[in-house]
């Protein structure tokens, strides 16, 4: 009973320290990640949908969209992707407030893909097709740079090429991205494990 005993308690200690192995490991990939800035050209630039209010984009989404403005401005991708759905009792739906930022700032339609989504899977779902029609499989990816490491495993998925590039004026920095960090982290290490669909199906049935 005391060999059992202690057999358990050693692959018990073994595991435990396996799993801090692993989420240390992805906390690093994931902070590296963001700091990474994709200098080369694209099919497309995707930008990852978050917060509007009331039609309005929010100061992180609006950092996101000004990021991509500027990579569209200065040549380096065609098209603008823009993605995320809407939250219950909201009127307006993230990418569609994305849209018309981006019209407003000089973008024609015709060089907009528009998606929806509640999370980053979703995002990428809902425009794959469209871009994948049009030709698109290399991806500039636009988002918070803690959100960069999970948005391009996702779009990796999807079978593009992607790249990152995060939104440098993200109201989100410092001490403020802990969190986030740390959220990212759990939910890249999940996903590698299961599958980012299976983990958005999980999140989203």
């Amino acid at each position: 009973m005391a060999l059992v005993l202690k057999w358990a308690i050693r692959i018990f200690i073994a595991s435990m320290v396996a799993i801090v192995l692993y989420l240390g490991i992805t906390a690093v990939q994931v902070w590296m990640t963001s700091r990474q800035h994709a200098d080369v050209h694209a099919d497309a630039i995707l930008v990852l949908g978050t917060a509007e209010y009331n039609g309005t984009p929010s100061p992180d989404l609006r950092a996101r969209l000004d990021e991509a403005l500027a990579l569209y401005q200065e040549g380096r991708a065609p098209i603008i992707a823009v993605t995320g759905g809407r939250l219950a009792g909201d009127v307006y739906t993230e990418a569609g407030v994305s849209a018309a930022y981006l019209h407003l700032h000089g973008v024609p339609l015709s060089s907009l893909v528009i998606g929806s989504g509640s999370d980053t899977y979703e995002n990428l779902e809902s425009v794959a097709p469209q871009l994948k029609q049009r030709g698109a499989s290399t991806l500039l990816v636009v988002t918070d740079p803690f959100h960069e490491d999970r948005s391009m495993a996702v779009a990796s998925t999807f079978g593009f090429s992607p790249a990152p590039d995060p939104a440098v004026e993200s109201p989100i920095s410092g001490w403020a991205a802990v969190p986030y960090f740390f959220r990212e982290t759990m939910a890249v290490a999940a996903g590698r494990l299961v599958g980012y669909g299976t983990l958005s199906h999980w999140l989203h049935p």
